[in-house]
C-alpha cells in the first residue's frame, strides 16, 4: 500500500492506497481542473458550493458511464447470443 500526501484545492490530504500513485495524481490534477473552471464560471459562489457543484458533475460523470456500460454490456450479450446461434 503506497502512503500519498497531496494538496487538493488548498486542502492536505494523506492517505493509504493501493492505487498507482500516478492514477492518484491524475484524481488531483482532474479535480484542480475542474475546479478551476467552474470558479472561472462561477462568480462568487463558495468554495462550499464550487465543491458540492464540482462533486455533483463528477456523480453525474459516473452515472453517464454506468448507463453506457450497461448498454454496451447488454449489446455484447445480444451479439454473443447471435454468434451462439449461428455457431450451434
Amino acid at each position: 500500500m503506497h502512503s500519498h500526501t497531496l494538496d487538493v484545492l488548498g486542502l492536505e490530504l494523506s492517505f493509504k492506497a493501493e492505487a498507482d500513485p500516478r492514477r492518484i495524481e491524475r484524481a488531483r490534477a482532474l479535480l484542480a481542473e475542474r475546479y478551476a473552471r467552474l470558479a472561472q464560471h462561477g462568480g462568487m459562489l463558495s468554495k462550499e458550493k464550487l465543491l458540492a457543484f464540482l462533486a455533483l458533475s463528477l456523480a453525474d460523470d459516473v452515472l453517464l458511464m454506468q448507463e453506457e456500460r450497461g448498454e454496451t454490456d447488454k449489446r455484447l450479450q445480444e451479439l454473443l447470443g447471435n454468434i451462439e446461434k449461428v455457431a450451434g
